[in-house]
């Protein structure tokens, strides 16, 4: 049965999908070192940081994919990297071009779509440590990586995977990301990073009216990478479409209530294959899953996704 029931519940004091996000931002605890490793990107032009957790060398590597602008120090990240530490397992966060602190040399940024590097990546994982690993992204790492599963089929190189908080229908997601809270609190936190990067790529585009990722990706993303205009990009990338040709276990996980992917927008049963299964909590916001009866209060998704490893 491809839909997985939940155990997910909410602090009552986070009410609704904007505070259930923005909370989990703010949850300080000891921050996790990692090793940092730099290496060359599918390019070959430019150096993307890989942040290791050096777990038991016997046990399967996990590696993560992160969301738009994130980082190893992103709240999911270190929630991951926690329960690695405890684990002894062998954990790393892999970095899209320019993020992590690290320049980006190519011609190239990085996208929702940019499936060839996820395959990069994996195959390059797969020939150091022997085994395929297990494998998560994140919110815009998360449809990349739905996206690469779906082409790729059987030949995937992962044992499973899990795709959390994924914008998978692009155009909608950014119909929500434009709607008047969203466009007044998330738009200038992810632009006030994204611009000054565009702008050392394309320093002579128009940025002064560059207001929403929409606008971004007409005048970046799409021109950049080959779309024609942002939609063009949302339509080819959207990471919805290549569900039903997932091939290894692969668990969804999406908030009802999430501010970036609209509870009718999520993927349905009939439009998956058999090996994707659809996790749907009532509450969660976007990537926030903030749990008050645990210890560590981000503990409830690296649980729920390392069961779900096991089981596969």
């Amino acid at each position: 049965m491809p839909l997985i029931q939940s155990n997910y519940s909410a602090p009552p004091f986070l009410k609704g999908g904007h505070l259930q996000t923005i909370a989990a931002k703010f949850y300080t605890t000891q921050l996790i070192e990692f090793r940092r490793e730099l290496r060359l990107d599918s390019t070959g032009q430019t150096q993307v940081a890989y942040d290791f957790i050096d777990g038991d060398s016997q046990k399967p590597l996990i590696v993560l994919f992160h969301g738009l602008e994130g980082s190893s120090q992103s709240h999911y990240a270190q929630a991951f990297a926690r329960f690695a530490k405890q684990h002894n397992l062998p954990f790393v966060v892999v970095h899209f071009r320019s993020c992590g602190g690290v320049e980006n040399t190519a011609p190239v940024f990085y996208h929702s779509g940019d499936s060839a590097e996820i395959g990069f990546v994996l195959n390059k994982l797969h020939q150091e440590t022997g085994k395929k690993p297990f494998v998560v992204g994140v919110s815009l790492g998360g449809n990349a990586l739905a996206k690469y599963l779906g082409e790729i089929g059987v030949q995937a190189t992962c044992q499973a995977a899990a795709v959390v908080s994924a914008p998978l229908d692009l155009i909608i997601a950014t119909q929500a990301l434009g709607l008047p809270f969203a466009r007044t609190v998330y738009m200038p936190y992810f632009l006030k990073t994204l611009i000054p990067k565009a702008r050392q790529i394309m320093p002579h585009t128009d940025w002064q009216h560059c207001r929403t990722l929409k606008d971004f990706d007409d005048r970046f993303t799409a021109p950049l990478h080959g779309f024609k205009d942002a939609m063009d990009y949302y339509r080819q990338s959207s990471g919805k479409p290549f569900l039903k040709n997932i091939a290894v276990p692969t668990v969804v996980i999406n908030a009802q209530n999430d501010p970036f992917m609209p509870a009718n927008a999520l993927p349905r049963v009939d439009e998956v294959s058999e090996q994707v299964f659809l996790m749907y909590p009532q509450q969660g916001g976007h990537v926030g899953f903030m749990d008050n009866h645990r210890q560590d209060k981000l503990s409830w998704l690296p649980e729920t996704i390392m069961n779900f490893f096991q089981a596969a």
